[in-house]
């Protein structure tokens, strides 16, 4: 349900109130308790994420743990490879 804004132009008072779509805009002014007011138009407050929230880097490729430098884990030694032995003839 959205919050709509209201001035009443007879006491300058402006509000908001929190009401339906539905519901018929309001008439009577809360404080001068005059008729008239006007519901204003508003830019609304756009979109809203709740919660963490979802950035670019949520979902980027980790590097792979051979990429990246880690001082307390020594790096792998590196074999030589060697080729395979030739399949023996007859």
């Amino acid at each position: 349900m959205p919050t709509y804004e209201y001035a009443c132009p007879k006491c300058g008072y402006t509000f908001e109130q929190f009401q339906s779509m539905r519901d018929e805009p309001l008439k009577q002014c809360p404080k001068c308790k005059k008729k008239g007011v006007k519901r204003l138009i508003g830019g609304g407050a756009g979109l809203i994420f709740k919660g963490s929230g979802f950035y670019i880097t949520d979902y980027k490729n980790k590097p792979k743990e051979s990429q990246t430098a880690n001082p307390d884990k020594p790096a792998p030694a590196k074999t030589p490879s060697t080729p395979a032995p030739a399949p023996a003839s007859k």
